[in-house]
């Protein structure tokens, strides 16, 4: 099924949504105007960071290029429509997040996490009015970018199977929706990593430490 986007009238859902991401006095509740300023911290340079800790840096780098192309598809869908090239630029997007995002969150869980959480609940150092580190924030959100990505694929699968285009295009807006939610969670996830997380295990963790860990 191929959705025309642009023939569509002033009801389209997909257009309501567009005008009001673009209105810029209005933020997500999943990207705050804050979220991308941490609190001050003892900053560490790339080239000062373990190996083994530029190597996911390295690897963040790669996500948020397919991340951003994936963004792009999305954006241009209210002009371009949903076509058999649309959906497999979201087809490549969902397969790297299966084939490359999740093992690369499984690296981090099984490595510098492990280690880092077990110090940072010592010293209790705890985010605000929690119990948590940001080690365990960090790990919720590996299970939420699972539970978006899963709904997010559905989604688009199921508009390529409902005859109704009205229907099709209410199904579409929420896949959309749920996308962005995913594009926006994985943007601040990876930059609270090289900007937080990453900066604490370097200095947490010994280099003998860091050296005998496996990926």
């Amino acid at each position: 099924m191929s959705i025309d986007l642009k023939n569509l009238n002033k009801q389209d859902p997909l257009k309501r949504m567009v005008e009001r991401q673009n209105k810029t006095e209005e933020f997500s509740p999943m990207d705050p105007p804050d979220a991308f300023k941490p609190p001050a911290l003892d900053d560490v340079k790339y080239e000062d960071m373990h190996p083994l800790i530029q190597s996911l840096m390295d690897e963040h780098k790669n996500c948020n290029k397919v991340i951003n192309t994936f963004e792009n598809t999305l954006n241009l869908l209210h002009t371009s429509g949903f076509s058999k090239n649309t959906l497999e630029e979201i087809n490549d997007f969902f397969s790297f997040f299966d084939d490359i995002i999740i093992e690369h969150n499984r690296k981090e869980d099984s490595t510098i996490f492990a280690d880092l959480n077990i110090i940072l609940h010592q010293k209790e150092e705890f985010s605000t009015g929690t119990k948590k580190t940001v080690v365990d924030l960090m790990e919720d959100d590996h299970i939420k970018m699972l539970q978006l990505a899963a709904i997010s694929f559905n989604l688009f699968g199921l508009v390529t199977r409902i005859p109704d285009q009205n229907s099709g295009m209410v199904i579409l807006d929420l896949a959309i929706e749920q996308s962005k939610a995913l594009i926006e969670m994985l943007k601040l996830h990876i930059f609270r990593e090289d900007h937080v997380v990453f900066p604490m295990a370097n200095n947490y963790l010994s280099k003998e430490v860091l050296d005998a860990m496996k990926v």
